[in-house]
């Protein structure tokens, strides 16, 4: 298993759709900022949006997916080419859905993921501003296909029917990061659970110790893994991932 899948499942992340917008016209959705543990994220099934935060402008298509690791405020904006429509809400089986009178042109997921600290802090702290996937080109991607089982369970009635789309949230946040970043966007692509961590060396450090965090390990056994000296290791580790080797020994054997 990779780094990053074992972050994830170490970071027994609880995901969480709040809601389905179905929009006709022209819309400004203002989003608050969450708190402390909370990302939010946006699924872009249908139709085109902007993701607009204080430091980024995405805009997203159909097949898209957009999560936000600092928990910013954000608005979203949909210029739809029919007349705006009033929107309505109402409580669906496994979603709350806010939809426009008219044919939607627009249909867009939005939820958040929650995480405790150790690894899901760690996993969260160590992703850019805005974390962005593009899917839409590529018929039959996983993603793709994940946004439709989306669209069908949230109508989906029965036993356990708000339970699927919360296992396919996290699903969501797997692919997003192995297949994160587009040119357009601005947005880089990522190569490691830490963005800034472009050193092999250290990216061996950080993938040995997410794969054994039981072992005994030192400054020392460390730096031969990353293939440096001692004082090498403690200078650069801080600079690359923002914490010591020492606290992130502390928070991989928390989780």
């Amino acid at each position: 298993m990779d780094a990053i899948s074992s972050l994830i499942r170490m970071a027994r992340l609880e995901a969480m759709l709040d809601v389905r917008c179905l929009l006709a016209g022209s819309h400004v959705l203002n989003n608050p900022p969450r708190g402390p543990g909370e990302a939010p994220f946006r699924v872009l099934l249908d139709g085109h949006c902007v993701v607009e935060t204080g430091t980024s402008r995405v805009e997203m298509h159909a097949g898209d997916v957009l999560v936000l690791p600092r928990a910013h405020g954000h608005r979203v904006r949909v210029t739809g080419l029919r007349p705006t429509a009033p929107v309505e809400e109402y409580a669906g089986r496994s979603v709350t859905t806010v939809s426009s009178a008219a044919p939607p042109e627009v249909d867009l997921f939005c939820g958040h993921y929650s995480f405790g600290p150790g690894a899901g802090q760690l996993l969260f702290d160590g992703l850019p501003d805005v974390l962005y996937g593009s899917f839409g080109g590529e018929a039959g991607s996983p993603l793709r296909l994940l946004g439709e089982l989306m669209r069908l369970e949230a109508g989906a009635d029965g036993p356990a029917a708000g339970a699927l789309p919360v296992s396919l949230c996290e699903a969501l946040l797997a692919l997003a990061l192995r297949g994160a970043g587009d040119e357009r966007t601005g947005v880089p692509r990522l190569t490691s659970p830490w963005t800034a961590v472009r050193d092999p060396g250290l990216r061996a450090v950080v993938d040995t110790v997410v794969q054994r965090p039981e072992e005994a390990w030192t400054i020392t056994r460390l730096a031969r893994v990353a293939g440096v000296s001692r004082a090498t290791l403690v200078r650069r580790f801080p600079a690359a991932t923002g914490m010591s080797v020492a606290e992130f020994l502390a928070r991989i054997r928390s989780a």
